[in-house]
């Protein structure tokens, strides 16, 4: 019998698309939960023959690959200006990875030029492997809850083996912080900020189209477009201090800003220049009135800016 609670994930930047670079858990060990795992995903055609008796027809394999997601607690690096050990994840996401030494780690989106990962999943001794996987994050900020990356990757399929479990090293991973009035200081959005921003849940997802391509000397997993959007509930406000109805129907664009984390090292900066609020209804939240709706991040005339992720 093999058990699940016993599994290690591992991940690590390919120097060239689909060459494996033998991550190890010493090194490139992810702390992760929620993790759900498809080996083998199978593209196939019904041979459909035609006998003198009836019955099925094998099908024929024309394509094959993996698929894997999991949850990471979403938290600082334990010092300013070091890279968190989710950033390799992130930059499997089609995101670029800037350090300033000792100050943070910003990660933008880029569109061009994607890095690509080598994943390990051993379940309990036995070794799943995905090389050229690529992927898609989100966010997820819910009141009193540690914050949370949700992780979905795509990769090419290895062949299934029996491997011992590795070593792993977590250390590198800091306890996460419940969104709240204490852990989280900073929440604007479109120019409210303070005590007239009172924000209960948050969830952005880059939203990458991640497409799966084998053809005739081209196998690859590939990121063909982004369209970043997010949900957000908080306080109703009246007109005098926001007139979110206008905002809407003249499809106006903001600054969202959050700030999570008050000690160097266990900080989350979340911005979006451009936020676009979608669809907002009313809500009852212990008899306050709620404003929900969703979001659609924007980039500015720069591009590749719609959303900025700095750990400090």
């Amino acid at each position: 019998m093999l058990l699940f609670r016993k599994l290690a994930v591992l991940a690590k930047i390919e120097v060239t698309y689909g060459t494996d670079p033998t991550p190890t858990g010493a090194a490139n060990a992810i702390l992760v939960r929620n993790a759900q795992i498809n080996p083998l995903s199978v593209e196939a055609q019904a041979r459909d023959l035609q006998r003198p008796f009836l019955g099925n027809s094998e099908d024929i394999v024309g394509a094959f690959y993996g698929s894997l997601s999991f949850e990471v607690e979403a938290a600082g690096a334990g010092a300013a200006g070091t890279v968190p050990k989710y950033g390799v994840l992130l930059r499997g996401c089609g995101m670029a990875e800037v350090i300033d030494a000792g100050v943070d780690v910003t990660y933008t989106p880029v569109s061009s030029a994607f890095e690509s990962l080598t994943m390990y999943f051993n379940l309990d001794g036995v070794l799943h492997k995905f090389t050229g996987a690529r992927g898609n994050v989100s966010f997820r900020g819910n009141n009193r809850e540690a914050t949370l990356w949700t992780f979905n990757f795509t990769g090419l399929f290895k062949p299934v083996v029996d491997a011992t479990l590795p070593t792993v090293d977590y250390s590198g991973f800091i306890t996460p912080l419940a969104l709240n009035t204490a852990n989280t200081p900073t929440f604007s959005l479109h120019g409210v900020t303070g005590a007239a921003a009172v924000l209960r849940n948050i969830s952005l997802d880059l939203a990458n189209q991640v497409n799966y391509r084998n053809l005739v000397n081209s196998e690859m997993v590939q990121i063909l477009d982004r369209k970043p959007v997010g949900t957000i509930e908080m306080e109703a406000t009246n007109m005098a201090t926001k007139n979110w109805w206008n905002a809407v129907r003249d499809s106006t664009t903001g600054v969202l800003q959050l700030i999570h984390g008050t000690a160097a090292g266990n900080i989350i900066e979340i911005n979006a220049p451009a936020a676009q609020i979608t669809a907002p209804t009313y809500s009852d939240f212990e008899g306050a009135a709620m404003m929900s709706g969703g979001l659609k991040l924007q980039p500015t005339s720069a591009g590749n800016d719609e959303i900025e992720i700095v750990v400090r």
